[in-house]
C-alpha cells in the first residue's frame, strides 16, 4: 500500500501559546520557528508542533475518568529519571497518579496538560 499522507503538523490549543513553544522546544530540541502571544510553533524533520491561543482554555483534570481527555505526547527518552528531572526543571510537575509504573511516567506540563515520558526501545 502506498501511503496517501504525510503528518505534516499538529496544532495543539494553550492558554500560553510561546509559554508552550518554549517549554516543548526545551523538552525535544526542536527548533521555535514562530512565536507570538496568539500562536507559537516548533519545527523538527519537516514536521511541526502548533500551539493556538483558547481563551479560556482549561486543561483536563488528571486523573478524570469522566472529563474528555483532548490528547497527550509520548516522548521517547534514554534515561527515564535523567528526562523527569530536565523536564521538571523546565516547569513540568509530576502529578500523583502514576499508572504506567516503571513502563512510563506521567508529567504535566507548564499549562497542565499531561504527557508521558516512556523509555527509548532498545535494538
Amino acid at each position: 500500500m502506498t501511503t496517501s499522507a504525510d503528518l505534516a503538523m499538529v496544532n495543539l490549543d494553550s492558554s500560553d501559546p510561546a509559554g508552550h513553544a518554549a517549554f516543548y522546544h526545551e523538552a525535544l530540541g526542536w527548533e521555535v520557528t514562530h512565536s507570538q502571544p496568539e500562536y507559537a510553533m516548533i519545527s523538527s524533520g519537516g514536521v511541526s508542533i502548533g500551539f493556538g491561543l483558547v481563551e479560556g482554555y482549561r486543561p483536563p483534570s488528571w486523573p478524570d475518568q469522566t472529563g474528555d481527555k483532548r490528547y497527550h505526547l509520548d516522548l521517547y527518552v534514554d534515561d527515564l529519571a535523567a528526562a523527569e528531572e530536565k523536564f521538571v526543571a523546565a516547569g513540568a510537575s509530576k502529578p500523583a497518579f502514576q499508572p504506567g509504573g516503571e513502563r512510563w511516567v506521567v508529567l504535566l506540563d507548564p499549562i497542565g496538560q499531561p504527557f508521558c515520558i516512556c523509555p527509548r526501545p532498545q535494538g
